[in-house]
């Protein structure tokens, strides 16, 4: 069966490389390779994915992560929690058991991964806790030593000062090399609340009434059980990676999605720096892309190519010789 992708990008597509055996049309004006400056505001050119299905989408995002961690293990995967990253996880979770043993294993001695956040006095053995929530989505079904899994110190003393030890230790990594990101329905990233300017640094802040509604669902439905505070990566820690991979899903964000890749960036809607990073890719399914459609004439121009691609495509040569079909995505990020 096959699976339709929507590829919406600007000139040059430095992030993904359409397939060779996709039929694609390209128009829209010339812009800058470095970039453009539309109704007043500096942009990059951002690339959007769009997936009919949500499984297909995690299926992808999944791949996108396990050729970073084999082919670009230098820095570390910048990670995310949340309901748009379980299937993303789950997705992961098989495909690396599908790999040899020695690549399993080469996985597990080169990983290095940060996650954006975590709640402030939430017990990390808490099934509520992200570092739970890590552990059982990511750590254990691959297998990882939990010291290469690095989260928040969130239950320490200080919370301020472990922000900053945080940001330090991901420093002396060399920062984040490929930084996953989900966006909140006030337009947040990681737990940078509204307003967030973009060189907002590690931080421990508290939390809206927005988000604590948002992520309710963990707390028995009871936004007044979610905690507080919580540790983020700032916007700084988060621009200054190599590559940012915003992840959306669910009609619930079509707006926000919208807003936050159409309208000048502001710290009303910390998703828009993203506009400022020069390697942005966002990958949504159709309901949270829906207001993105080309014809929505979007205050700057759009270059639009479509791709039908079967799911049995051959296996990239630089991850070796045994590949499921699910594993090579519809089009591959340039390296």
């Amino acid at each position: 069966m096959s699976r339709s992708c929507v590829i919406t990008t600007e000139e040059p597509n430095w992030w993904l490389t359409p397939p060779a055996e996709a039929s694609c049309e390209v128009g829209g004006t010339e812009k800058e390779p470095s970039g453009e400056r539309a109704n007043g505001w500096d942009r990059q050119p951002v690339a959007l994915v769009r997936f009919a299905d949500s499984a297909g989408l995690a299926d992808w995002v999944a791949s996108l992560l396990l050729r970073d961690r084999l082919l670009r293990p230098e820095r570390p995967l910048g990670l995310a929690t949340g309901r748009t990253m379980e299937p993303v996880y789950a997705a992961l979770a098989r495909q690396v058991n599908g790999l040899t043993p020695t690549e399993r294993q080469e996985l597990r001695m080169c990983w290095c991964s940060f996650n954006l956040d975590a709640y402030v006095g939430v017990d990390r053995a808490d099934p509520r806790s992200f570092a739970a929530e890590m552990a059982s989505r990511l750590t254990t079904p691959l297998g990882l030593d939990p010291e290469r899994v690095h989260l928040p110190d969130g239950q320490a003393a200080d919370p301020h000062a472990a922000a900053e030890c945080y940001a330090a230790q991901l420093a002396a990594t060399g920062g984040i090399g490929l930084q996953l990101l989900g966006l909140g329905l006030n337009g947040h990233v990681g737990f940078n609340e509204p307003p967030c300017e973009a060189d907002a640094p590690c931080r421990c802040l508290e939390l809206s009434p927005a988000t604590r509604q948002q992520n309710a669902g963990a707390f028995g439905g009871d936004p007044e059980a979610v905690p507080q505070q919580a540790i983020t990566l700032g916007l700084r820690e988060i621009l200054a990676a190599e590559r940012l991979l915003l992840v959306v899903t669910g009609g619930a964000k079509a707006e926000v999605l919208a807003r936050a890749l159409r309208e000048p960036p502001t710290p009303e809607l910390p998703a828009s720096w993203i506009q400022r990073h020069p390697r942005a890719l966002v990958v949504a399914d159709g309901a949270a892309a829906a207001l993105l459609d080309a014809d929505c004439n979007p205050p700057t121009a759009v270059r639009t190519a479509s791709a039908v691609a079967g799911p049995g495509h051959a296996a990239d040569p630089d991850l070796g010789a045994r590949r499921g079909p699910d594993l090579r995505p519809t089009s591959w990020p340039t390296r």
